[in-house]
C-alpha cells in the first residue's frame, strides 16, 4: 500500500498532518532530487525510503537517485567518512582522482539539471555540483559527525561545499565557522509505521527471537548498529564483561552491513575472533539485522540497549530504541545528547568510561521500576521531536526558503 501522511494521524494528530499539507501548497509541481550512495543499509537510505514518498503525497514531485560507484570508490568514500569524523586518512592524488572521476561519470548521464532543487547526501556524491552548470538551489545534507574532521580532507572537500546554497547538519555543534554557506540544523527521524518501528505483539516478538536462536532465559544487553569502528563494538564487549560480574546476562550484537561500507565485514571478523569462546558458551550472540521486523523484535526484547559510539552523526538506533520504550545507555557524543536527557529517558556516559557505562546498565537490569520509568519518558520524547512527519515538515520549510 502506498504511504500517505494521513496514515500518521493516529500518531501525531490531524492538526500536524494538516500543517504539512498546507506547507506544501507553495511547492506544488516542484521537482526535487535526493542523491545518496545506496538504497540499502544505513540510516540515510532508511530516511529517504520513508521521506520521499511522503513528500510526494504532500504534493511535490520528489525522486531518489543513487550514485553508481566501483568497490574502489566506496573504499575511498568510507575512508572519507572516517576522516570527516576525525580519523587518519591518506589523501593521495590517485584517491582524489578516483573520487572525482566516479562523480563526473555519474554526472554525465544523471541529468540532474532537470530538477528544481537537488539535495545531496553525505560525501560520496558531494562533488556532483562541480560537474553541472548550476541552474537551481543545491543543498548538501551531512549526516556525519564533523566536530573535528581531518584538516587535509576537510580542506579538499570544502571546495565543493562552498558551491552549495545551504548545508544541513544534524546538530548545532556540527556548524563550521570556516564555511561561508548558510548552515541549518535538521535532526533525522524515524518512521513509527515502518516495519522496524511498528508495534509488535508479545507473541510475534518471541517468535522472531526464537527464529534466530536467541535464548530467553537471561537478561539481554544489545547494541544494534553497523559493524563500524566508530560504533566501538570492542568497547561494548569490555563493558559487558564488567556487567557480567554483577548480573548474569548475555550480550547481543544485532548488526547489518551497508552496501557502501566495505569495512563492515573486517570489523565483524575482528570482533568475532575476540569473543569466539563467549559465543560457544552462549554469553555473546551475533544476529544479522537484515530483516526490519527482526530488528524491531530484538530492540523490544532486549532489557537494555547500548550505543557506545565514539563518533555519531545522530544515532537513529537510539531513536528507535527510545520509541519502543526501552532504557538506553549511550555515549555523550554527536547527536545522541539531543535525544537523551541523562537520568530522565536514558543515561549518557563518556564513551571511554567503561566502568560508568557498566554501572548504568547494571542499575537498569537490577531495577525494573527504573527501567519502566526511563522507557515511558523515552517514547514521549521521540513522539515530540524525532518522527518522520516532523522531518518532512522541516524539509518543506527549507525547500520553500531556497526556492522563494
Amino acid at each position: 500500500m502506498l504511504m500517505s501522511l494521513g496514515d500518521y494521524i493516529d500518531v501525531v494528530g490531524a492538526e500536524e498532518i494538516s500543517k504539512i499539507y498546507k506547507k506544501a501548497n507553495k511547492l506544488y509541481t516542484k521537482h526535487i532530487a535526493n542523491v545518496n550512495a545506496t538504497f540499502l543499509g544505513g540510516g540515510v537510505a532508511e530516511i529517504l525510503g520513508r521521506m520521499v514518498p511522503l513528500m510526494n503525497d504532500a504534493g511535490l514531485d520528489a525522486e531518489w537517485r543513487t550514485i553508481h560507484g566501483s568497490p574502489g570508490f566506496f573504499d575511498i568514500t568510507k575512508s572519507f567518512h572516517n576522516g570527516l569524523q576525525g580519523g587518519d586518512i591518506e589523501l593521495s592524488d590517485m584517491t582524489k582522482s578516483v573520487y572525482m572521476n566516479i562523480n563526473q561519470e555519474y554526472a554525465n548521464f544523471s541529468h540532474l539539471n532537470i530538477y528544481d532543487s537537488i539535495i545531496v547526501h553525505d560525501p560520496q556524491p558531494l562533488p556532483l555540483i562541480k560537474f553541472y552548470r548550476k541552474q537551481q538551489p543545491w543543498i548538501w545534507r551531512c549526516h556525519i559527525d564533523i566536530t573535528d574532521p581531518n584538516p587535509e580532507l576537510w580542506n579538499f572537500l570544502k571546495k565543493f561545499m562552498i558551491r552549495y546554497d545551504v548545508i544541513v547538519v544534524s546538530s548545532e555543534k556540527y556548524k563550521k565557522d570556516d564555511l561561508p554557506v548558510p548552515q541549518k540544523v535538521i535532526p533525522p527521524a524515524i518512521d513509527p509505521l515502518a516495519l522496524k518501528n511498528k508495534e509488535l505483539s508479545e507473541e510475534a516478538i518471541i517468535n522472531y527471537i526464537k527464529s534466530v536462536n536467541i535464548p530467553t532465559d537471561k537478561p539481554i544487553m544489545a547494541q544494534v548498529s553497523r559493524m563500524d569502528p566508530w560504533k566501538d563494538p570492542e568497547g561494548v564487549l569490555e563493558v559487558f564483561r564488567k556487567v557480567k560480574e554483577k548480573v548474569d546476562c548475555r550480550l547481543l550484537y544485532c548488526y547489518n552491513l551497508a552496501t557502501d561500507d566495505p569495512e563492515g565485514m573486517k570489523i565483524y571478523k575482528k570482533v568475532y575472533e575476540k569473543v569466539e569462546k563467549d559465543v560457544k558458551n552462549g554469553d555473546v550472540l551475533f544476529v544479522v539485522g537484515n530483516n526490519d521486523l527482526l530488528v524491531n523484535a530484538v530492540q523490544r526484547f532486549a532489557d537494555v540497549i547500548v550505543q557506545k559510539s565514539t563518533r555519531e552523526g545522530f544515532a537513529l538506533t537510539v531513536t528507535e530504541a527510545l520509541w519502543k520504550g526501552k532504557p538506553v545507555v549511550a555515549s555523550n557524543i554527536g547527536g545522541i545528547p539531543s535525544q537523551i536527557t541523562d537520568g530522565k529517558n536514558g543515561f549518557l556516559v563518556d564513551p571511554q568510561d567503561h566502568k560508568t557505562c557498566a554501572d548504568r546498565i547494571i542499575k537498569i537490569l537490577k531495577d525494573p521500576k527504573l527501567a519502566k520509568k526511563l522507557g515511558t519518558n523515552a517514547k514521549e520524547s521521540v513522539r515530540k521531536n524525532f518522527l518522520t512527519t516532523r522531518l518532512v515538515s522541516d524539509y518543506l520549510d527549507l525547500l520553500t526558503e531556497v526556492l522563494a
